[in-house]
């Protein structure tokens, strides 16, 4: 993975673990709707797919029961839920090192560009990032297959076989797929071996410190 120039990366469950900020959030709108769910462990489904999916899918909202349950969300996400979230350990090392080999370093989230530019500011990690790219709010560039489209395109000079994506869900392997780009799965996040290994990630690793060996091996 050395021969990788652009490298993408997830948000959510790869660079950090956004766990209680997403579920309380989520379980705060869904009590605005008069759906009381305690135990939180219950929502970390949540965590990695675009909002607008997992509403439908886990609770068969319908669009207009989307748009409410979304709004519901940010209320609680943007005064609070996005601070309740941290590094993983290692991770601010790792985009060290790869900015010292002078790879480009690209966040490619389902999560709404604004929001991810204000939870990397909050880190202080914005120094290492090229290129933020995430949904827009209004609903639309939600799938991770636009979204690594969008910021490949933003490097025409470099060929698919230069892109990496990396990322913890089958999302991130998905859209990796359909660009033609490889992929690396981790497994320290919110997404299984299995559900990785099914969608075919062309490398799976389990650790903070896996990953900068597959991605910086023999590198100084």
């Amino acid at each position: 993975m050395r021969n990788k120039k652009v490298i993408l990366f997830d948000l959510d469950g790869t660079l950090s673990d956004p766990k209680v900020g997403i579920t309380k959030s989520v379980q705060y709108a869904l009590q605005k709707m008069s759906i009381s769910v305690n135990d939180l462990t219950k929502l970390e489904i949540f965590i990695g797919p675009p909002l607008q999916d997992s509403f439908s899918e886990e609770y068969g909202f319908n669009e207009k029961e989307v748009k409410r349950a979304i709004e519901l969300y940010r209320e609680r996400f943007v005064e609070k839920g996005m601070f309740e979230n941290h590094l993983y350990p290692g991770i601010q090392q790792l985009l060290e090192r790869l900015k010292t080999n002078n790879k480009l370093i690209v966040i490619a989230t389902s999560k709404p560009t604004l929001f991810a530019e204000k939870i990397v500011d909050y880190f202080q990690i914005d120094p290492y990032f090229d290129l933020i790219v995430g949904s827009n709010l209004d609903g639309s560039r939600i799938s991770k297959t636009e979204i690594i489209k969008y910021a490949m395109d933003q490097y025409p000079e470099y060929e698919n076989e230069q892109f990496l994506m990396i990322g913890d869900r089958k999302h991130d392997v998905i859209g990796a797929n359909n660009n033609q780009i490889s992929s690396i799965g981790v497994t320290f996040g919110y997404g299984t071996y299995e559900e990785l290994s099914e969608y075919t990630s062309t490398t799976i690793v389990h650790s903070v410190g896996e990953l900068e060996e597959c991605l910086l091996a023999g590198a100084r």
